[in-house]
């Protein structure tokens, strides 16, 4: 080291020393995010607190910075939103939804219309449509599982959002999705016809994890697989649901998935399917219609998430006398079974409604009425679906909780919903991100 730059070190560090003794060093500067203050007459924390009454919530940017009684002081310039009339909750999280699907009204050609007669640049339409949607109802998150033919664009319809283009809610997807060959529509077409098909199939421990790898490389957060495809019911009145990968190639897929640091949501209906997703480590099973005890017991030593769905079986169902009819019913009565035994075994159960199933057009909150009638307490629905589906997509304390540090995911309705959950098919103020996107109740 030559004596220029000795003196040189030298020079710069008094400097800086002169600067501290007189007070003129640089601070870091004063955040200028805008502060908005919310007065909540009753907040429910959403993660298992009791409700509070005349709560302070501080947002400062897109992050929650305190919630604190209403006599703590509010800083001058800062907004106030008063929902003193209301009750407050994080915002909702619907975690087994089709941004890509447009309900499947048999009378109007099913599942196969949205593929064969509706373009892409039509269904990522109805997807933004979708999105604005669940957005409105208070649902500022959605796992959505599949885009039934219309391959990544789910993760382009996140990206759309969280660059400000379109609103919506905040978008974990599954891409494509996978299944086997025989395992997944369309179906029932010539059989010198290529169809299109709504998920991605494969056939072997190579094919499947390949898929796994494409999928997660073209940005999926979860990855979704079909362990069930069909069903219908057997001669002694027993619900059969056809099982699609075999084990060897669900531990491909999971094992692909794990160490990308990602889940694996599996699709299973009842049986042998369900009893290979369970073996081959599924993280969350998707509708479980017909769940055996040992499967119930499994899953609990597991860990499993258990995502129901309920309200999509009791709807379109085939006249009683025919096939389709038979199996319509058999699928709602063993699935009421089936829930009422994951309460009581205590399972990790989040709130999923399969919307695009049923018509973006009607109530997504429409399930917790569906939940609470099957046993659950209101209470516990409200938490399956904030809570405890933020801790399932590893966001415990980021989202679904109205809490200090937390996103700014804020949702308001009047009523008690603790009294009568139905109220929560009424939302009337909606914050995502910090930003207001409803409001019906503050001036």
């Amino acid at each position: 080291m030559n004596n220029r730059t000795v003196v040189a070190m030298v020079w710069l560090a008094l400097v800086s020393l002169a600067l501290v003794s007189n007070g003129r060093a640089q601070a870091p500067a004063a955040s200028t995010e805008r502060v908005t203050v919310i007065r909540a007459g009753t907040l429910i924390d959403g993660a298992g607190g009791g409700p509070r009454k005349n709560q302070l919530i501080f947002v400062r940017g897109n992050r929650i910075q305190k919630v604190t009684e209403a006599s703590a002081q509010i800083p001058a310039g800062a907004e106030v939103l008063d929902l003193s009339s209301a009750t407050v909750l994080p915002g909702l999280i619907d975690s087994h939804t089709h941004i890509f699907l447009w309900g499947e009204d048999p009378s109007k050609g099913g599942y196969d219309e949205n593929i064969l007669k509706a373009g892409i640049a039509l269904r990522a339409a109805r997807a933004t449509f979708a999105c604005r949607r669940a957005l409105e109802q208070g649902f500022t998150t959605l796992r959505d599982l599949e885009t039934e033919g219309a391959g990544y664009g789910d993760i382009e319809i996140k990206q759309a959002v969280e660059e400000g283009t379109i609103p919506g809610p905040r978008i974990f997807g599954a891409t494509r999705a996978i299944s086997t060959t025989g395992g997944y529509n369309l179906e029932g077409y010539a059989p010198e016809l290529d169809m299109p098909k709504g998920a991605q199939l494969v056939d072997g421990p190579v094919e499947a994890r390949k898929a796994a790898r494409q999928q997660l490389e073209h940005g999926a957060d979860w990855i979704k697989v079909y362990m069930t495809h069909r069903s219908w019911v057997d001669k002694e009145g027993k619900l059969v649901s056809q099982p699609t990968l075999t084990l060897e190639e669900l531990k491909a897929v999971v094992d692909e998935t794990h160490g990308w640091g990602k889940k694996v949501a599996c699709h299973a209906y009842n049986g042998i399917g369900l009893q290979r997703a369970l073996d081959g480590g599924c993280d969350s099973l998707e509708h479980g219609l017909e769940i055996t005890d040992a499967q119930i017991a499994q899953m609990a030593r597991q860990g499993t998430w258990y995502c129901p769905t309920i309200s999509p079986y009791y709807g379109d169902w085939a006249p009683a006398d025919t096939p389709g009819g038979k199996r319509d019913r058999a699928r709602a009565a063993v699935h009421e079974v089936s829930f009422k035994k994951a309460l009581n075994a205590h399972l990790k159960i989040v709130f999923g409604t399969d919307m695009g199933g049923m018509p973006w057009t009607e109530s997504i909150a429409q399930e917790f009425k569906r939940m609470v009638g099957l046993g659950m307490a209101s209470k516990e629905a409200i938490e399956s679906a904030t809570a405890r589906a933020a801790e399932m997509l590893d966001m415990k304390g980021e989202i679904g909780t109205v809490a200090a540090g937390a996103l700014a995911d804020i949702v308001a309705v009047s009523g008690d919903p603790l009294k009568d959950v139905s109220v929560l098919e009424h939302m009337q103020f909606v914050m995502k991100d910090g930003a207001v996107f409803k409001n019906q109740l503050s001036k």
